[in-house]
C-alpha cells in the first residue's frame, strides 16, 4: 500500500478547533483499523485515536473528551475533530493503517501501523 495523505493542520489559538484529513490513498478504510498518531519533537510518537472496521473508537487519555475520529468511507477519507485545543496538543500529526481484522485486540493504540506519510502540523498557542 502506498502512504496515506494527512492535511488539515494549522496554527491556532488555546480553545480552538481544527480538523484533519486522512486521504486513504492505496488503502480502503473500510476494511481497517485506522489511527491518528502525533509527534512532538524529540520524543516518541504518541497514539491519539483509532478507528476500527465497525466503527469502534478509542482514544488516548489526553484528548478524550476533546478529539473526535471518523471516517467516511465512501470517500475513503478519515478525520480528526479537535476541540477545546490546548498548547500540549502541538505535535505533527499523522495518519495510519492497521490489521484488516475486526476488534479491540485488534484495533487499538498500540496496534502495529502502516502508511506512515509526511504528517500535517498542528501548533496551538
Amino acid at each position: 500500500h502506498v502512504q496515506l495523505v494527512e492535511s488539515g493542520g494549522g496554527s491556532v489559538q488555546a480553545g480552538g478547533s481544527l480538523r484533519l484529513s486522512c486521504a486513504g490513498g492505496g488503502y480502503a478504510i473500510s476494511m481497517r483499523c485506522m489511527a491518528w498518531f502525533r509527534q512532538i519533537p524529540g520524543k516518541e510518537r504518541e497514539g491519539v485515536a483509532t478507528i476500527g472496521r465497525d466503527d469502534a473508537t478509542i482514544y488516548a487519555d489526553a484528548v478524550k473528551g476533546r478529539f473526535t475520529i471518523s471516517k467516511d468511507n465512501a470517500k475513503n477519507t478519515f478525520y480528526l475533530e479537535m476541540k477545546g485545543l490546548k498548547p500540549e496538543d502541538t505535535a505533527m500529526y499523522y495518519c495510519v493503517a492497521g490489521p484488516n481484522r475486526a476488534g479491540e485486540s485488534w484495533c487499538n493504540l498500540h496496534t502495529a501501523f502502516s502508511g506512515w506519510g509526511q504528517g500535517t502540523q498542528v501548533t496551538v498557542s
